[in-house]
């Protein structure tokens, strides 16, 4: 070849490369997602990494719904994005054999184990057989209810009374998650890591599991390559995921061996225990689960139940807040009811009400879906084809195709919600007749639909509408201006700066 040809060559090369973009940004200019040679759609999704949830809410609303992600053409990383109704019923009920969360999960999510969230067929119908049946039981509903007021009566209130005395600005996310967490470990092992105090001490166990879940978040766009290289060495992002992995096992091993001693040593002249450490001891004497340990099985059970325990109820508090502050007719509506429904009188002290009585928090109980109506706990799900399938919105999936069902998204589609579906309107979830009005699962999907419906969405609601009553009641919450609202790129909805504001005591009303 001449040095002439060469050079032409090279020209033609580069011309035709040049058409080929320039002809992209002609006729996809009001698109979102373009599909770049060799790097797929990746470049606009790294671009817009941390806003990624938003970023891909508004290519779905372009795309009518459901779209192809299309990855790099050397990395395997295609992915159908849905906020479709149809689909989401039709994957998570209708066909739901066909679509499990697949090996790819189980590798992402590795921290999880043989947990309830991670297993498929007969490990997982004997997780949800088992965590039912103790979720059920009478006597743990009685703990689950004690729990909580004693944790907003003795942690909450002192913490909220003792900010707002001193004026301060204080991160309510990271105070739902300390109630939360110290919640759900007094329900697993009867043990109070007391992170919820006026010294809010620190927790490494607890940082390193927010950290791993963005880790996680980050496993499901980049290269197997990618990450497998910095797991190796514990560097970057992966080094989170390590220490939650260390960390897990110290705290969790340490409560089962101490079980298994005093079970030893009792030898069968125990009181009675109600916390989950011991029913899924008893329950699961004889599992070894996958990796033939049962202790490994029994941890990996704690530490899914303890993630969802703490997370998932923690961002729904923090959105609902959020949401209020900016909506005052809410707020004041809200406080009418507690005054109606639960006979509180102005000025009197916050009283400890039942379990069914909050129920009757219709008001309350809107308010509460609309937040996770916006900002669902968990904004994407993921599922994989067994085998080949066109979904209702006529698009073909096989084996290789992961599926993401987008919850965010959901929230903000006109064609579901209609066109104030960026609104907050808590009056969207009550009846004509003023109870409250039934919306499918498939359209509401903040406690997922189908089969694998959360198991601890009654336990969630209990501790929402009892948290969310006591602040409402007792407090104004002013949420300060001088911090954007930017969620971060992480499996749980989680604020990246976080829910900073300020609280003052409502004059009206005593606190005890």
């Amino acid at each position: 070849m001449t040095l002439l040809q060469y050079h032409t060559l090279i020209f033609l090369f580069t011309l035709l490369i040049f058409l080929y973009l320039y002809f992209s940004f002609k006729t996809r200019r009001s698109s979102l997602a373009i599909n770049w040679p060799i790097f797929g759609m990746t470049p606009g999704l790294l671009w817009n990494y941390h806003c990624v949830h938003d970023y891909t809410t508004n290519i779905l609303k372009q795309s009518g719904g459901t779209f192809m992600y299309k990855g790099p053409w050397f990395a395997k990383k295609d992915m159908l994005f849905t906020s479709d109704p149809e689909n989401f019923n039709y994957i998570s009920s209708t066909n739901f054999p066909n679509y499990p969360k697949g090996p790819e999960f189980r590798e992402i999510f590795d921290i999880l184990g043989d947990g309830i969230f991670n297993c498929e067929t007969k490990l997982w119908e004997l997780h949800r057989k088992t965590t039912i049946s103790l979720f059920k039981d009478e006597e743990f509903l009685k703990v689950v209810e004690k729990t909580m007021w004693s944790n907003v009566k003795k942690k909450l209130m002192p913490v909220l009374e003792f900010m707002s005395e001193q004026g301060s600005t204080i991160d309510m996310q990271n105070i739902f998650q300390r109630l939360s967490f110290d919640g759900i470990m007094s329900l697993l092992l009867d043990y109070d890591p007391e992170t919820l105090t006026v010294e809010f001490p620190h927790c490494k166990f607890a940082l390193a599991i927010t950290k791993s879940e963005e880790a996680i978040f980050s496993r499901h766009f980049f290269p197997k390559c990618c990450w497998k290289f910095l797991n190796l060495f514990k560097i970057g992002s992966e080094k989170h995921l390590a220490d939650a992995f260390k960390l897990s096992d110290q705290l969790f091993y340490e409560f089962i061996n101490e079980k298994r001693e005093k079970e030893r040593k009792a030898d069968g002249q125990q009181a009675v225990d109600l916390t989950l450490l011991t029913g899924f001891m008893r329950e699961y004497k004889d599992e070894t689960g996958s990796f033939g340990n049962p202790d490994r099985f029994i941890k990996d059970t704690l530490l899914n139940l303890m993630v969802a325990g703490r997370d998932t109820t923690s961002s729904a508090l923090t959105s609902f807040f959020y949401l209020l502050a900016k909506n005052p007719v809410a707020e004041s509506k809200i406080r009418e009811e507690i005054h109606e429904k639960l006979g509180m009188k102005e000025g009197e002290k916050w009283k400890q009400v039942g379990v069914k009585e909050l129920e009757n928090l219709v008001y309350l109980h809107g308010a509460l879906c609309e937040a996770l109506r916006l900002f669902p706990s968990v904004p994407v799900n993921t599922k994989l084809p067994l085998a080949e399938d066109t979904l209702p919105s006529g698009h073909r999936v096989d084996s290789s195709t992961k599926i993401m069902l987008h919850s965010y998204a959901m929230g903000r589609m006109e064609t579901i919600w209609g066109q104030d579906c960026l609104e907050f309107k808590p009056e969207r979830w009550i009846s004509h007749k003023g109870g409250i009005k039934h919306v499918p699962s498939y359209k509401f999907t903040a406690f997922h639909a189908g089969p694998r419906t959360c198991l601890g969405k009654k336990i969630s609601l209990i501790q929402m509408r009892l948290v969310a009553a006591t602040i409402v009641y007792n407090y104004n919450v002013e949420v300060m201006e001088d911090r954007p609202l930017t969620l971060k790129a992480s499996v749980i909805f989680q604020l990246e700066y976080g829910l900073m504001v300020k609280i003052t005591k409502r004059n009206e009303v005593k606190v005890q």
